[in-house]
């Protein structure tokens, strides 16, 4: 096991607000840590600086071992960390199928000069079929992206986070949006991926959160009040009294 992302002191402000406040976190190799907290309490600034779209005012970010501070997203995103359903990335004119296969070329380096389909090359199309079997849309893998609902873009854009090859997978409030029968079978596809994949998860769904993570870390106004397991969360006091008794 052992240490993938460590989050030292992170700082951010815009103008006289305080984002992210000395904000420490670690996150273990495969396990499911998810941040809560109230609307306003930094979670995306803290996602966003994660991923490389912020630049933190001061504080590290660590990442199997390399400080990564200071690294541009696409870096990061080389490194091997993604950040899903904040902003989808699904081309809707494509095919299930193509959208992913696009996502395992990519990874695997294929020359994109000759404009071949990467759906025609036999080993990216089998890998992509792979990736959409394990979130569960292998049938309607030659269906228009377009054609599908939006519990299915969500299950399309974790089957790309796995086609990347990502070993870390901050995931931007995947409920949102989501029916109850959705958001039931989006968390089963993230318990199947416990453990495989190591996961960062915002979410504001409490039961999701409750069922699915290994440890939890609270934040309020951009500082980390607390981080245990899911019981030591729901028994915390300060917890309860700052944002679980809103609930």
């Amino acid at each position: 096991m052992g240490t993938l992302l460590n989050v030292r002191n992170l700082r951010k402000s815009f103008g006289g607000v305080t984002a992210t406040d000395d904000v420490n976190l670690a996150v273990e190799q495969g396990e499911l840590h998810a941040i809560i907290g109230p609307n306003g309490a930094g979670k995306t600034t803290l996602i966003s600086q994660l991923s490389g779209a912020l630049k933190p005012d001061s504080g590290s970010i660590t990442f199997k071992g390399a400080n990564i501070t200071n690294r541009p997203a696409h870096t990061r995103a080389r490194l091997g960390i993604t950040r899903s359903f904040q902003i989808t990335s699904l081309v809707m004119e494509m095919s299930v199928l193509d959208n992913v296969a696009l996502a395992v070329q990519a990874r695997e380096g294929h020359s994109f000069r000759f404009l071949k389909p990467a759906r025609s090359i036999a080993p990216i199309r089998q890998t992509a079929l792979e990736m959409l079997d394990q979130v569960g849309l292998a049938g309607r893998a030659n269906d228009a992206t377009a054609a599908l609902s939006h519990g299915e873009h969500r299950q399309m854009e974790i089957a790309i986070a796995l086609a990347t090859g990502a070993q870390l997978m901050l995931l931007d409030e995947p409920m949102a949006g989501l029916g109850p029968e959705e958001s039931t079978t989006m968390v089963g596809f993230l318990k199947g991926l416990k453990g495989k994949r190591t996961i960062l998860l915002i979410e504001h769904d409490m039961d999701a959160v409750f069922a699915l993570a290994d440890r939890i870390s609270v934040l309020v106004y951009g500082h980390v009040i607390a981080t245990g397991s899911p019981d030591d969360i729901r028994n915390n006091d300060a917890v309860r009294h700052a944002y679980l008794g809103e609930e």
